[in-house]
């Protein structure tokens, strides 16, 4: 069964959270009438434990869910859920070898532990990979927000020599009427569809406390034949937007185009 398919269902792992509590709560009375073992116990809070980092770590990797729909607070969490999943595994992998070592258990019954841990680390790698694509959105979120009032104007940005940040103010108003052109002439001139990785209003966004309705950010970089293309398009319709050419210095910011005004940001009654 693929990693994903077998760990990412989190009906099922909210179900799984609401039966490990109540094992845990029937072994804590068994416990402290003296009906099972301190053992048991400590046994039952781990599974809950197990259980909510499982249900934490599917609701990361659903991959339903656009990455840029979950916050920072949350793939952070998914990250330390998969460390804490894959010691534990690691511990009852320790256990089982020392019955090994005792004789009490073949050799043979290391493979399925194994397995499972290998399957761990896997885990870890998916949600450190989910990781990297948020905190790259992120730090474009960031890196819009500083150059807002930092740059101005300049005539003929697609053919001239392009700054690491560049800003056209073009006109205000940018709708989806503007953006389904924007989409229909890309894809006509180059036959593929156009690569957005953030549209109009994110989990991320509303996060950090910026309003990103009305935007769309395109990972393509402003150097290459896509990125002045789109870029001349956009001066030609008066379409306001940004141009990041390289990373922003203390940024893990990938070359991309946000087109639309600036994000702003978000008012309390908002």
């Amino acid at each position: 069964m693929p990693l994903l398919a077998a760990l990412a269902l989190p009906a099922a792992e909210t179900a799984a959270v609401r039966q490990a509590r109540e094992q845990v709560e029937l072994f804590r009375k068994l416990s402290d009438a003296g009906a099972a073992s301190r053992k048991q116990l400590e046994q039952a809070e781990s599974a809950l434990r197990q259980a909510q980092d499982d249900t934490v770590i599917a609701e990361t990797l659903d991959t339903r869910a656009a990455v840029e729909d979950l916050t920072e607070e949350q793939s952070a969490e998914a990250t330390r859920a998969a460390a804490r999943r894959y010691e534990r595994l690691k511990d009852k992998l320790a256990g089982q070898a020392e019955l090994v070592a005792q004789g009490v258990a073949p050799r043979t019954s290391l493979v399925p532990f194994e397995e499972e841990l290998d399957r761990a680390r896997k885990l870890i790698d998916a949600v450190e990979q989910r990781a990297k694509s948020l905190n790259e959105i992120a730090a474009m979120i960031r890196a819009e927000q500083e150059i807002v009032d930092q740059q101005s104007d300049a005539p003929s940005i697609a053919d001239g020599a392009i700054a690491r940040i560049t800003r056209f103010a073009g006109e205000s108003n940018f709708g989806n009427d503007d953006f389904k052109f924007v989409v229909l002439q890309f894809e006509r001139k180059f036959d593929r569809k156009l690569p957005v990785s953030a549209r109009g209003e994110t989990v991320l966004h509303r996060s950090m406390g910026f309003d990103h309705r009305g935007r769309v950010d395109v990972a393509l970089s402003p150097d290459g034949v896509e990125g002045r293309w789109l870029m001349r398009y956009l001066e030609q319709k008066k379409i306001p937007f940004f141009a990041f050419r390289t990373a922003i210095a203390g940024q893990a910011t990938a070359p991309h185009i946000h087109i639309g005004p600036p994000s702003a940001r978000i008012r309390v009654t908002d």
